[in-house]
């Protein structure tokens, strides 16, 4: 049965980052950089209640990229998570943000190492007003293609695909989530709605050419 539950009005800012280069800390800093931009409301009408990143903000776009970029989260839910000691350069910075500017804060994704089995997903991390890591989602859809003589491009041959549906909730809303290409099959938002979820989708790749 769906969780009935009040909803209420919330502001999001969505991030725009631009150019993503070969240089990781110079990614991971122009991302905090526009986080604190956009909660604080500049160039806006409102403050933001949650800021959104976009998929692999951190990183390179390409399969080839993804085990370059990696890094260990660690995470498991319902069990608290330690950020002062994670391994994630990314995590520790989202987390420090969100706590900086009060917000929500959906850190898009990142390429993840998982520390036991070595597979490579391409994650997001969702962070509460205090900074606490609250859940992560790993991409379900991996995105595959090949036209003979025109493209061809596959997330597969680095990435695994996650297996979970996965949300969190808020003082406005119980929020699903989903990357970029997970949006092609309607299937996952219609569990968010069953189970009494709004649903929010990572913006895809293509906002950072």
């Amino acid at each position: 049965m769906a969780l009935k539950q009040s909803f209420r009005p919330f502001t999001l800012a969505f991030i725009q980052l631009g150019h993503i280069g070969a240089n990781k800390a110079d990614n991971i800093k122009h991302a905090r950089e526009m986080i604190l931009k956009a909660a604080s409301g500049q160039g806006h009408n409102k403050k933001a209640d949650m800021v959104v990143l976009p998929e692999c903000f951190n990183s390179p776009y390409g399969h080839v990229h993804f085990p370059v970029y990696a890094e260990d989260i660690g995470f498991t839910p319902g069990k608290p998570y330690d950020v002062s000691g994670s391994a994630s350069e990314s995590v520790k910075m989202l987390s420090g943000a969100a706590k900086e500017t009060g917000t929500w804060l959906i850190g898009g994704s990142i390429p993840e190492r998982d520390g036991q089995d070595g597979n490579i997903y391409n994650t997001c991390t969702v962070y509460n007003p205090q900074g606490e890591l609250v859940t992560t989602h790993r991409k379900v859809h991996l995105f595959d293609i090949d036209i003979p003589g025109k493209i061809k491009f596959k997330e597969s041959e680095t990435l695994t695909g996650g297996n979970s549906t996965n949300y969190f909730d808020t003082e406005f809303a119980r929020i699903g989530l989903g990357i970029c290409y997970d949006i092609r099959f309607p299937e996952l938002a219609m569990i968010s709605a069953r189970q009494g979820k709004s649903s929010i989708h990572i913006p895809p790749k293509f906002l950072n050419p």
